[in-house]
């Protein structure tokens, strides 16, 4: 693979999926394999660079569900009270924070895609938000439909498909039960988004198709660089 040098516009690519499906670890060797290649890379990281209003979720979370703080981790589970509360209330406050997050996510892309990177890579996207609607009802699915229509469309959107169980004992915050309807409203996005989804495998043989799909659509660079962007 090579990439025309006439054509330099970087190539974008988004990971998505449930908590504990493996996004860290596949965005980790994806990146390597980029750099090894000479690609330039820059990571957008959703909550830190696209999400606004922090403040008010995190007091939504924390204060008033009285959920915990952190990352959980199989030997310190902890239990989150945030995307899985459904109320009606919750919901609506979605649509507006979601919309919010559709505007400053397509803004921050279109900095990162002129940084002079090769690729941008995003750890979660505007889909990991729209997974936690209830995307059953008309209405969540028009808002979607909408929502895609703002944000940008990366070149590759892969959807790191995941057994809940097992999601859950590697990542311990959400319940069994909300991680199995957040995997439903994921598949059901990843037709309306085109996503490309890998299967619920082993974390090493998601490794070996994410690396096999990006070598096959993610262009190589004619001349090496060693810079890296962060």
């Amino acid at each position: 693979m090579q990439m025309n040098k006439k054509n330099r516009r970087a190539k974008f690519v988004s990971f998505s999926g449930i908590d504990g499906a493996g996004k860290g670890t596949q965005i980790e060797a994806l990146t390597a394999r980029l750099q090894q290649a000479g690609l330039r890379t820059r990571l957008i990281a959703f909550w830190d660079d696209v999400a606004r209003l922090k403040n008010l979720r995190e007091t939504t979370g924390h204060k008033l569900f009285k959920g915990d703080k952190g990352v959980g981790r199989p030997d310190a589970p902890i239990n989150r009270r945030d995307k899985n509360v459904q109320s009606l209330p919750m919901n609506g406050l979605r649509l507006g924070l979601y919309l919010l997050d559709a505007i400053s996510l397509r803004m921050v892309v279109e900095k990162a895609l002129r940084s002079g990177a090769d690729v941008v890579i995003c750890d979660r996207y505007a889909y990991d938000e729209l997974a936690n609607l209830p995307l059953d009802i008309p209405a969540a699915r028009a808002y979607a439909r909408m929502i895609l229509k703002i944000v940008p469309r990366p070149n590759v959107r892969y959807l790191l498909d995941a057994d809940p169980v097992q999601a859950r004992a590697r990542k311990p915050e959400y319940p069994v039960d909300f991680l199995h309807k957040n995997r439903a409203s994921y598949l059901a996005l990843s037709k309306m988004a085109g996503m490309t989804v890998i299967p619920a495998v082993s974390i090493d043989e998601a490794t070996r198709e994410v690396l096999r799909h990006a070598t096959e659509v993610l262009p190589d660079q004619t001349q090496p660089t060693t810079e890296v962007f962060t």
